[in-house]
């Protein structure tokens, strides 16, 4: 799907794509019409025919098509941790079938009322839950976003138009053809979860454009694919370009804590967008505590500012560019501030609203800094790695949104619907 990350195509090609993209969003714009009344129960009658089939009739066809996919990137030389994302296995896509019928446990949010009251004149006024409509999800090469996409857009009332990266084409197909037997035998129109049927990288361009039929769009991948996709797109963008994540380390807060938040923080997944790129460590408490951050962290590339880089030597001297760099990697800068306005400062110029921390024993400090710093999840003495739908409670997630309209932070089946007002009167009349 990086391929998508190019210049506008434009010419009669292009047109013909798109009025089959087109098409294909007016079906499901019916479809979702269909979904926003269907009962709770049919939609978990779709889900559990999807986790029964992964598990039994159709599991031999899709490990077969995934290793289809996987024959040619391994061919085309795909980087061996992309190969790793793409590749299922029996015990893989048991794990996406356990992950439906979890979706399948969680309440459904349509219709839920989250205000209601009644105006002195007598209207009665709520505030409900209903589906976004049609979501447009464009991801790259895993193909377990396929299946957990379209249950979480299936449960909460929307249909899907899914663009899964070319690498991954022939496995999305397979599951694909799952979800569409599901839809099927409960009487639900396919068209509530369908793929673009093609590989030629012009149909994202058009998905994103169909305007007044796609309600939003969802991009899950590298940071070039998500500017692409933001730059181009006609639709509203949910967004979440990179996690440059920071943990902050008051004077005042206790060593051991601070260690192992940080190293579980930057140590447990480094490939994760919820990872630490950068500690920022009190003035007051760096001479002591960076020498044991060095030896808690030996597999780590520490980059350093210049206090840092006098205390641990084997730091490298950080560039302007690594306070803005979402490594991925082991990798870790360390910046020495002066007190925590100085880290406020910092994160504020260098933080991309993803996942922001402070290690403290004082209370005010953590109140003060959960108040100041713009981001989709704050933490007072925990580890950024809890910025994740299913360790947050919400059972399962779409993605996280460092978007502020409509959703902030990860994004479970509340957040695929928006609110509406809903009003019930006795005949009153505006004077």
């Amino acid at each position: 799907m990086q391929a998508d990350v190019s210049a506008a195509p434009e010419g009669p090609e292009l047109d013909s794509i798109e009025t089959d993209v087109r098409a294909l969003a007016l079906r499901a714009r019916e479809a979702s019409r269909v979904l926003a009344s269907t009962t709770t129960a049919r939609k978990d009658g779709v889900l559990l025919r999807v986790a029964a089939l992964l598990d039994g009739p159709a599991a031999l066809e899709i490990l077969a098509a995934n290793a289809r996919d996987l024959a040619a990137a391994q061919a085309a030389g795909i980087a061996p941790a992309m190969l790793d994302r793409l590749r299922l296995d029996e015990k893989r896509l048991a794990a996406v079938a356990d992950g439906v019928r979890a979706i399948v446990d969680l309440p459904d949010p349509v219709g839920d009322v989250v205000h209601d009251r009644t105006l002195p004149n007598g209207l009665r006024v709520k505030r409900v839950r209903a589906p976004l409509g049609v979501i447009g999800i464009v991801y790259e090469a895993r193909p377990n976003v396929t299946i957990d996409a379209a249950a979480l857009c299936l449960k909460s009332g929307n249909a899907v138009i899914l663009r899964g990266g070319k690498e991954a084409f022939e496995t999305n197909a397979a599951l694909a053809k799952v979800v569409g037997e599901a839809l099927r035998a409960e009487g639900l129109p396919e068209a509530a979860v369908s793929t673009l049927g093609t590989t030629d990288r012009r149909a994202t361009l058009a998905l994103i454009r169909q305007s007044g039929l796609v309600d939003v769009v969802i991009p899950r991948g590298g940071e070039g694919l998500i500017r692409f996709v933001t730059e181009n797109a006609k639709v509203p963008v949910i967004q979440h370009f990179k996690g440059v994540c920071h943990v902050y380390v008051a004077g005042d807060a206790a060593p051991e804590m601070a260690l192992a938040i940080v190293r579980n923080a930057k140590v447990q997944r480094p490939s994760a967008c919820n990872a630490a790129e950068t500690v920022l460590v009190d003035r007051a408490i760096a001479e002591s505590f960076l020498p044991k951050l060095a030896q808690a962290l030996p597999e780590v590339e520490l980059r350093g500012c210049d206090a840092t880089c006098a205390l641990v030597q084997r730091a490298k001297p950080a560039t302007s560019e690594d306070w803005d760099t979402e490594h991925l990697a082991l990798v870790l800068n360390v910046r020495v501030v002066d007190d925590l306005d100085d880290a406020l400062t910092h994160i504020a110029a260098h933080g991309s609203l993803h996942t922001e921390a402070i290690v403290t024993r004082d209370p005010v400090k953590g109140e003060r800094f959960v108040r100041e710093v713009d981001a989709s999840l704050v933490l007072v003495n925990a580890s950024t790695r809890f910025n994740d739908g299913y360790q947050l409670g919400l059972g399962a997630e779409m993605g996280i949104s460092t978007s502020k309209l409509h959703a902030y932070g990860p994004m479970g089946l509340e957040e695929l619907c928006t609110l509406r007002w809903v009003a019930h009167g006795e005949g009153q009349i505006r004077k």
